[in-house]
């Protein structure tokens, strides 16, 4: 318990740090990510030089053209073969998207910790599975662009991530989760806050994580904010840090968190976005 104790308040004492200095230390697995982020964001930039990018990550090739034969995004069954054929096709939001999921999952392979490294994998299944609820709900309700909702989904957990990520280096966190749990659900959101300006990410997603302003229940929702809670809510993979600190499975939460909604009509659209997101799913995951 002792080394616990020192190596949570020495880790602490070093976001705190990063924080002050806006600099946080990112792992080298998200080095593609950022690549093709700023890449995509340059007017400078061609469609040859991002499709380079991506033809050098054998996992991410693969799953770009895996993403532009889905159903969703190909629903006249013409076959992409190549790299840059599927990046015209999925978009330069989705391929961000795809890009910061494939850079996740590899962090959740590199933990040498085997506990740190399921917890790793089950925010990655979460995140996913949002960025795939929230994909669908936007394709259903067209309140915002599916490939933001997307990347926004996508971004749900990413200040837990980069802490556990980062507790790599303190390995004696794994020796009591539930502890741990307490301790990233009190870093989460600032260091959220600054890896999404790190990012340097549009007012639109920075806005939908505003912490200030929760989901007021409203039927369907109205802003991108308000799309992704509903898309957190019915995603059925669990994040495990609120499974640790026993907060109920989100989808039970649904009938509590809408109001003025038919429930006949909330239910209708979810069945319809649950065959949406399983493509998504399958073209991330697969």
């Amino acid at each position: 318990m002792h080394d616990f104790e020192a190596q949570v308040r020495t880790f602490g004492e070093r976001i705190e740090q990063e924080l002050d200095k806006g600099q946080l230390s990112f792992p080298t697995s998200l080095d593609v990510s950022l690549r093709i982020k700023r890449l995509a964001d340059s007017s400078a930039s061609t469609l040859d030089e991002i499709a380079n990018v991506v033809k050098a990550e054998p996992v991410l090739a693969a799953k770009v053209v895996r993403m532009a034969n889905a159903v969703a995004l190909n629903p006249y069954g013409a076959p992409t073969t190549n790299v840059q054929d599927a990046v015209g096709r999925i978009g330069l939001s989705a391929l961000r998207c795809l890009a910061f999921a494939v850079a996740a999952e590899q962090l959740a392979a590199d933990h040498r910790s085997r506990n740190l490294r399921l917890i790793a994998s089950g925010l990655w299944m979460h995140s996913v599975d949002v960025a795939a609820w929230a994909y669908a709900l936007a394709r259903q309700l067209k309140v915002v662009n599916p490939d933001t909702a997307m990347f926004s989904g996508m971004m749900i957990d990413i200040g837990q991530f980069f802490l556990v990520a980062r507790a790599a280096d303190y390995p004696a966190l794994e020796s009591n989760l539930d502890r741990f749990a307490e301790f990233i659900s009190t870093w989460s959101e600032p260091v959220a806050r600054t890896v999404l300006e790190v990012f340097e990410l549009p007012d639109i997603i920075l806005d939908a994580f505003d912490y200030d302003n929760p989901y007021g229940g409203a039927w369907p929702p109205a802003t991108l904010a308000d799309l992704v809670f509903i898309a957190s809510l019915a995603a059925d993979t669990p994040n495990p840090f609120e499974t640790l600190r026993g907060i109920q499975r989100r989808p039970a939460l649904l009938d509590t968190s809408t109001i003025g909604a038919e429930r006949s009509e909330m239910v209708a659209v979810l069945e319809r976005a649950k065959i949406e997101r399983q493509h998504v799913l399958a073209a991330v995951c697969g």
